[in-house]
């Protein structure tokens, strides 16, 4: 299982990053102290304190979506 820690600052951030997770057949989820939501939904990753930063895990490979991991990477 892969980790990395995002920030996502506004909509357009959470529709870029949705549709990349989207295109992947590997499940991924995005997490914040308890909450644990599916990173390919929209409406669940906007209810995100967006002001935070989020944990995302992941079990397979796709370099898309690894480029879009780094884009929004915190460090």
């Amino acid at each position: 299982m892969n980790e990395t820690k995002i920030r996502l600052t506004d909509q357009d951030d959470v529709r870029d990053f949705v549709r990349q997770a989207e295109k992947c057949d590997f499940d991924i989820d995005i997490f914040y102290n308890r909450v644990v939501i599916d990173a390919k939904s929209f409406l669940g990753v906007l209810s995100l304190d967006l002001t935070r930063e989020l944990t995302v895990k992941y079990g397979g490979r796709d370099l898309n979506f690894e480029k879009v991991l780094k884009k929004y990477a915190t460090a």
